[in-house]
């Protein structure tokens, strides 16, 4: 299993993420582009996530809410660009709607069927990007993506 690296810019409130997976540019756009297959690997393990809508296009929007237990947590954004290999969208945590992040996601092929995914995360101040960073992000990250490895192992993106 890889990991990710996620690192905070010391001169602006973004937060970078990247990851190299054994899958192509375009399966990881479908991953992150199908609602069936999102649903199936964001956040993680211990929360169950469903699609309340979901219009992956450049101008769409989505929503999901991940659950355990009876609580519930919401996000919700906007797809500002969908491309074959990058994606720009808002993104926000219903639980703190003031806070919007603006995310951009690509994909860089490597070569041989391997992708290096990058993202970063555009966010008000840092101090949300630090509260962000402590709020145990790194958790849903790290088990997502190896929920979404497994998903192109088992040949199903």
């Amino acid at each position: 299993m890889t990991e990710t690296t996620i690192e905070a810019d010391p001169k602006l409130p973004i937060i970078r993420l990247t990851r190299d997976f054994a899958a192509t540019p375009a399966q990881l756009m479908r991953a992150h582009t199908d609602p069936e297959l999102f649903a199936l690997w964001v956040g993680p393990d211990s929360l169950v996530s469903k699609i309340d809508y979901w219009d992956a296009r450049s101008g769409g929007s989505w929503r999901y809410v991940a659950g355990r237990d009876g609580e519930e947590f919401a996000f919700h954004g906007s797809f500002h660009h969908v491309g074959t290999d990058r994606i720009v969208q808002t993104f926000t945590f219903e639980g703190q709607p003031e806070d919007v992040a603006l995310e951009t996601l690509w994909f860089e092929d490597l070569g041989d069927g391997r992708t290096r995914l990058h993202a970063q995360s555009l966010v008000d101040s840092f101090e949300g990007r630090d509260a962000w960073l402590k709020s145990g992000m790194e958790v849903g990250v790290e088990e997502g993506y190896a929920k979404l490895e497994r998903l192109v192992a088992e040949d199903r993106i």
